[in-house]
């Protein structure tokens, strides 16, 4: 029942809101698969997916947490166990893409680690995207 929660986090978090059936749809013939959620006091406040991109490297799809959680390590914590995970997996490299607009999440990026591997224009938002990319 992982997936629900994921979806009622994102949709606090996010906009548009997205039914759980696009969620499915995306991972339709993705390799490994990882869905997260962080608890504080056993109510989930964060959540992270992702999936494989190529044999080598793994890819941060989504990531979020509550407003009200924001700024007290959950993110980073998250973001470790997601690292760790995917280098028991054998995987080589994390990449994800951040809205040049999400300041923190671009902050967070630098102090993990990750360097900048490119940008690229978001239509749909109307914003630069970066990407960034760390070795495991």
């Amino acid at each position: 029942m992982t997936l629900p929660v994921i979806v009622e986090l994102y949709n606090q978090i996010y906009r548009p809101a997205r039914d759980i059936e696009s969620f499915r749809r995306r991972f339709l013939g993705r390799h490994n698969v990882l869905q997260m959620i962080a608890h504080v006091r056993e109510q989930p406040v964060a959540f992270f997916l992702g999936f494989e991109l190529k044999p080598t490297t793994f890819f941060a799809w989504f990531y979020g947490v509550l407003p009200d959680f924001r700024r007290q390590g959950i993110a980073t914590q998250l973001m470790e166990a997601v690292h760790a995970w995917a280098s028991e997996q054998g995987y080589e490299s994390l990449r994800l893409e951040c809205h040049n607009s999400a300041r923190p999440m671009l902050h967070l990026c630098i102090e993990l680690g990750y360097t900048v591997a490119g940008i690229r224009y978001e239509h749909e938002r109307a914003d630069n995207l970066v990407i960034f990319e760390k070795t495991l």
